[in-house]
């Protein structure tokens, strides 16, 4: 079986700046490298959030692969993040800007989850285990 080190997940978003201050307020994290072209956030030991605009990824795929601009604002991935209080975080994410997907509740998987989207349209998923 193939291990890796860690995980380094990078949304493309439209504004650069604006995703980075969404995450900050949103994680409460400070971002561990914020360049031009790529905001890096530590949100776990071994896992990165990236964020990098959607202008820099076209110069990397060219016209081999569709624009990630023409996928704008539909949700193109979920990042499920488990936290102790999906409200606070669903709250948090609502005054900085996300669209509520759905309000925290048990679901039958085993966890209590809230959904929404984010400056983007990608999915964020704020959940717990169900007590």
């Amino acid at each position: 079986m193939l291990k890796f080190n860690f995980l380094l997940v990078i949304l493309y978003v439209e504004n650069q700046q604006k995703s980075c201050e969404f995450y900050k307020k949103l994680l409460l994290l400070e971002p561990i490298l914020d360049v031009e072209g790529m905001t890096e956030f530590q949100i776990s030991e071994n896992s990165i959030l990236g964020l990098m605009p959607e202008s820099g990824i076209q110069t990397i795929l060219n016209d081999t692969v569709p624009n990630p601009k023409s996928g704008n604002q539909i949700p193109r991935c979920e990042l499920y993040l488990p936290v102790e209080n999906p409200t606070e975080y669903l709250e948090r994410a609502l005054t900085l800007g996300a669209k509520k997907v759905s309000e925290e509740k048990p679901r039958n998987w085993g966890d209590t989850v809230s959904y929404c989207a984010d400056l983007d349209g990608h999915i964020l998923a704020f959940a717990k285990k169900t007590e």
